[in-house]
């Protein structure tokens, strides 16, 4: 069974009864941190628990070491995703308002701690569901304990030191899930240096989507990162974005177009700046 798969809303609401399934609402803005929990509470899929990006998906942030969202404890996630129900064989479906930016973040959490089949994403999110005509819910879902019982695999993360030393290496494909305007160092709302590391190329995460919202079809998003890759081995690959949340819909898509996992830089952008030995670069 693929790593990354999607399903589509109709899929989706087909299934919402079927024994097993858990839906998470993924749902967040890093203009409004309370977005998704207010919004989630006006409406979700039936039955949808609500996955905060920095309550659930998220460690704390220590000011001048870590990024904005470093990864969270695993133990501590291992016994949210119990408390929402998952099971080692759930059926886990994930969404957020539609680009997946955060839905992705869930999906590499999920592969990072083991659970590697029957994990999907919300194709074009809420928006598509709101598309389609699908009703929302206001009810809470149901409460049940869950069994899942993951443990986190360190080989899909290469952290800050081991990345710094492997920038010269010319097997390496460093790709920036951030804006070009921001990879450039052109603009940096959020960050308080702008640019990018050295040797990274830009490949904006929304690139991934078509003008629909929805995930490019497997063909075109083979040739885009066939020509990021430019025939290096993808097994070489490290995903970076501002935070380590944009990094993993890069990972998804690559993973949907049918490559093995790269390696996530998860600290990021925010990170790599705290340490002013740290190397940055501006323009193309």
């Amino acid at each position: 069974m693929p790593l990354a798969q999607l399903i589509t809303p109709q899929q989706l609401a087909e299934r919402l009864d079927a024994p097993g399934l858990v839906v998470l609402d993924c749902r967040f803005a890093l203009e409004d941190v309370d977005y998704g929990q207010r919004s989630y509470a006006l409406g979700h899929i039936a039955g949808a628990h609500f996955a905060d990006l920095e309550r659930d998906l998220s460690g704390p942030v220590i000011k001048g070491h870590t990024g904005r969202h470093p990864l969270p404890e695993p133990k501590r996630l291992v016994e949210r995703l119990r408390e929402w129900g998952v099971d080692n064989d759930s059926e886990v479906v994930l969404y957020d308002d539609g680009p997946g930016a955060f839905a992705a973040r869930a999906w590499w959490l999920l592969m990072w701690l083991g659970k590697r089949s029957a994990v999907s994403i919300l194709d074009g999110g809420l928006k598509a569901w709101h598309a389609a005509h699908l009703p929302l819910s206001l009810d809470p879902p149901p409460k049940r304990e869950g069994n899942f019982s993951g443990a986190p695999d360190m080989t899909m993360l290469i952290d800050a030191r081991h990345l710094a030393k492997r920038l010269d290496d010319p097997a390496l494909t460093l790709l920036d899930a951030r804006a070009l305007p921001r990879f450039r160092g052109e603009v940096e709302p959020i960050d308080p240096v702008a640019g990018h590391i050295p040797g990274a190329q830009c490949a904006a995460f929304t690139d991934n989507l078509g003008v629909d919202g929805r995930f490019l079809p497997v063909a075109q998003l083979q040739q885009r990162f066939a020509a990021t890759l430019a025939g290096r081995a993808p097994e070489q690959l490290v995903a970076y974005c501002g935070s380590g949340v944009t990094a993993c819909h890069n990972l998804f898509a690559l993973a949907l177009a049918g490559y093995p996992l790269g390696r996530l830089y998860a600290g990021s952008w925010s990170e790599w700046i705290n340490d002013p030995a740290h190397t940055v670069a501006t323009g193309d």
